[in-house]
């Protein structure tokens, strides 16, 4: 196998605006003061985190809100730049990150899927191919003509994971979209990434779910106080995390 996503000492940190609180009359007139608090400010979100997934491998990654866990998926996704060390990404990736993050709210369903297409890097012509296909998984109905501004939050999950499903992903990324909508469809998720895992599709999860984790996943990466706690086989990382956490 070969590497298809690589940190090396990655850092992440986030600058703090908290001097901004004041309005903008306080800004202007400390603006020197506002310009060294932003520079020399701010709050560390990774710190030091090195792993290797080679391609082919479901991993996912567990940890309590605010370990870091999403921001790893931002660097791979390319949405998020690391302030310090380096991240490799070697293929194509397919981000699942943010419930309807992709989406325009006053389209439909329809020109909804036809968008994301796009930005995901297929033609039109390749898109509207597989539309048929990603209406019927998404058991939207008559739904997918109407504007993505009046659906639940169940049909975000349904619609945004049904496209990128069925786009041919070299790399998906899921951050915590199979916690919602029903076990039917849940499972039908489940089955799906069964499936890219039997094709190579290398898949990284990140979810509150262990279930999930356990079901989908082959290798775990446990990340605390923003860095790598434990990286070893479902099993032993989720048995051991269960243990801290009680």
């Amino acid at each position: 196998m070969s590497t298809i996503i690589k940190f090396e000492n990655v850092y992440k940190n986030y600058p703090y605006y908290h001097h901004i609180t004041g309005g903008i009359k306080n800004l202007i007139f400390n603006l020197p003061k506002a310009f060294r608090d932003t520079t020399s400010l701010s709050h560390e979100s990774l710190s030091d985190i090195s792993f290797e997934i080679q391609k082919g491998e479901c991993v996912g990654f567990i940890g309590r809100n605010g370990a870091g866990k999403s921001t790893t998926l931002g660097l791979i996704a390319g949405v998020l730049k690391e302030s310090k060390g380096k991240v490799t990404v070697n293929g194509r990736v397919s981000p699942l990150l943010e419930l309807g993050g992709g989406f325009h709210p006053e389209l439909t369903g329809r020109e909804n899927i036809i968008l994301n297409g796009v930005l995901l890097g297929l033609t039109r012509k390749q898109v509207k191919a597989r539309i048929s296909q990603i209406i019927d998984f998404s058991e939207l109905g008559d739904f997918i003509d109407h504007p993505v501004r009046t659906y639940s939050s169940g049909m975000y999950a349904r619609l945004g994971f049904s496209i990128v499903a069925h786009l041919d992903p070299e790399i998906l990324l899921i951050d915590e979209v199979l916690s919602v909508g029903d076990a039917s469809f849940q499972k039908k998720c489940i089955d799906k990434i069964n499936e890219f895992k039997k094709n190579g599709v290398t898949i990284v999860l990140v979810s509150h779910s262990l279930g999930d984790i356990r079901s989908t996943c082959d290798r775990v990466i446990w990340i605390e106080e923003k860095k790598v706690k434990m990286d070893s086989g479902k099993d032993a990382v989720i048995s051991e995390y269960e243990n801290f956490l009680n």
